[in-house]
């Protein structure tokens, strides 16, 4: 395959590009998401034209890629104990936004298609593929918004949730809307034979995903090595893409299988993988919406296809805001959740795109006006509606979390960190050794101290060195030197000490690069009056306590 310079161009102006537009809306309190698809939309087939559909064509293989790693870290989301305690409330918003989303889609696009058309079969055909694409909801820009501004609690859980399950759903309902259409509008296909290829689709997608996450979590338990068990699972997640692609399979569904998998049966050891994907997603993130707002194609559509996108986005919003809000409420879920879980559904993507292109391949004989094919209409509506609701959605979850106060709940160690200096953590109650003090108390120091070195410091708390264990051992044996031998006798120099004022994070970065458990904390580095030690463990202490702090404090 020959990359023109057009992919290339979009490579490099998609990942500065993006970027830039993102730090943009974010001054704007908007997500970043909405940045890199603006940028998509400026350098793509609606704008500038910097690249053209084919130059677009040919990075399917990329967005399949993305579309798996946004697969596998949502269904690495989903631990056993939160579904197994929301299951019943998770399962009963997801039929009830989902199939509300449908029905009043359905209705409103069949409407229209009747006074365009004058035929009922095929606006009622119409109706039924745009109402089960509709039900699908983006899990990419959604859980681009909930990472972003780190959120966590009941709201988010159920909002994770819905979407990663909404793909099954829309299937579903896809693979038996469009049967059913293709038989009012005339089609020849069997229903049947689409019916098992739907459920061969679903259930062999979470076959290969399980199949694949047990065979991962077998190689967590084998190997320590992060950068092996990286390199293993990007190949097992682009083994699993390959396959999904080749069998007609649904990439998401087979990744989040996956990663469901990993995550519950490996909590502990599958954390540092999860945290290594995490990190080398954000550049994958930034090209996928961008080449999302590159392929949205928005200038040839009939003017009276515009009010079935108005009414399609509408009837869609208010149908997944009533349905979440009605199955929240049967199971008597919190506020949160009842309020606000429709708002996090709006965002629509990849997936309901792909239904439509399926769908056009399915429907594209039908004729619904003159040179128009039925096929057609569904692929310009949903691209244009992705296109709306892409603008919106984001910005809609934000909302939802915001209103539900679970913003910058989800802390990590890292943030933590982060917040603290040296001075917040440091120990301040170590020994200290003067110059002119003997050997023989030096001792005595060491015995009430479980650190491997003493601090030697002038009358006035300057540092001038330090004693460690390994330089005075030698001597141990020999007492009769114990009185008259002196600290500033024995004492090394001082190589690395640490400001009280700095940043944590950069200590422990300094620590990290000398491999040192401990360091000495002075006031500056000019002055170096000691003020105590900063030691991993105490550290490591501190943190921890933070965090059952906070997960008290924030418990769903």
């Amino acid at each position: 395959m020959n990359l023109s310079p057009g992919i290339l161009l979009l490579f490099g102006i998609g990942v500065f590009g993006g970027l830039l537009s993102a730090l943009l809306v974010k001054r704007l309190s908007i997500p970043q998401v909405l940045g890199y698809i603006i940028m998509g939309i400026i350098i793509g087939t609606s704008g500038l034209k910097l690249v053209s559909p084919e130059d677009i064509e040919m990075l399917k293989p990329f967005n399949f890629f993305a579309l798996g790693i946004i697969g596998f870290l949502v269904g690495a989301e989903l631990r056993y104990d939160t579904l197994k305690k929301y299951g019943k409330q998770f399962t009963t918003i997801l039929l009830a936004e989902g199939m509300l989303a449908f029905l009043f889609v359905s209705t409103a696009v069949t409407i229209i298609m009747f006074q365009i058309t004058h035929s009922f079969n095929t606006a009622l055909a119409t109706g039924i593929v745009f109402g089960a694409i509709a039900s699908a909801t983006d899990p990419a820009s959604t859980i681009n918004v909930l990472w972003e501004y780190r959120t966590a609690g009941i709201l988010t859980t159920t909002i994770i949730a819905i979407v990663a399950l909404d793909d099954a759903l829309a299937m579903t309902l896809y693979g038996i809307g469009t049967s059913v259409a293709g038989i009012i509008a005339g089609e020849t296909s069997e229903i049947f034979s689409k019916i098992i290829r739907t459920l061969f689709d679903l259930f062999g997608s979470i076959g290969l995903g399980i199949l694949a996450g047990w065979f991962l979590t077998r190689v967590l338990k084998k190997s320590h090595d992060q950068d092996y068990i990286s390199s293993i699972a990007i190949g097992i997640l682009l083994l699993c893409i390959g396959l999904a692609v080749k069998l007609e399979m649904d990439v998401i569904l087979v990744t989040m299988s996956l990663g469901i998998m990993v995550v519950n049966l490996s909590p502990k050891r599958s954390k540092e993988l999860i945290r290594n994907l995490k990190r080398v997603s954000i550049p994958i993130y930034i090209l996928f919406f961008v080449f999302v707002g590159a392929r949205l194609g928005l200038n040839e559509m009939p003017s009276w296809l515009w009010l079935i996108i108005v009414f399609y986005v509408i009837g869609r919003s208010v149908g997944k805001f009533i349905g979440a809000w009605l199955g929240a409420k049967l199971t008597n879920a919190e506020d949160a959740v009842r309020k606000y879980t429709g708002l996090g559904l709006f965002a629509q993507g990849g997936v309901a795109i792909g239904l439509s292109i399926m769908a056009s391949q399915h429907l594209g004989k039908v004729s619904v006006a003159d040179n128009l094919m039925l096929g057609d209409v569904i692929i310009f509506g949903i691209t244009a509606t992705t296109f709306i609701v892409q603008i919106i959605g984001p910005s809609m979850t934000k909302l939802a979390v915001k209103l539900a106060g679970e913003i910058g709940r989800d802390i990590t160690e890292e943030d933590i960190i982060k917040k603290w200096k040296v001075n917040d953590v440091m120990v301040q109650d170590i020994p200290l050794v003067v110059e002119n003090e003997s050997i023989r108390s030096v001792f005595i120091k060491f015995q009430d101290t479980g650190y491997p070195f003493l601090p030697v410091v002038s009358d006035d708390r300057k540092i001038l060195g330090i004693i460690s264990f390994e330089e005075i051992k030698d001597i141990m044996l020999d007492d009769s030197c114990w009185d008259w031998l002196l600290a500033s006798d024995i004492m090394g120099s001082v190589r690395d000490i640490i400001p009280e004022n700095e940043a944590l994070d950069e200590a422990l970065n300094v620590m990290n690069q000398l491999y040192s458990e401990y360091l000495p904390v002075v006031n500056n580095i000019e002055d170096k009056t000691f003020k105590g030690i900063i030691d991993k463990r105490v550290v490591k202490q501190f943190v921890n306590k933070e965090m059952i702090a906070v997960a008290g404090h924030g418990a769903i």
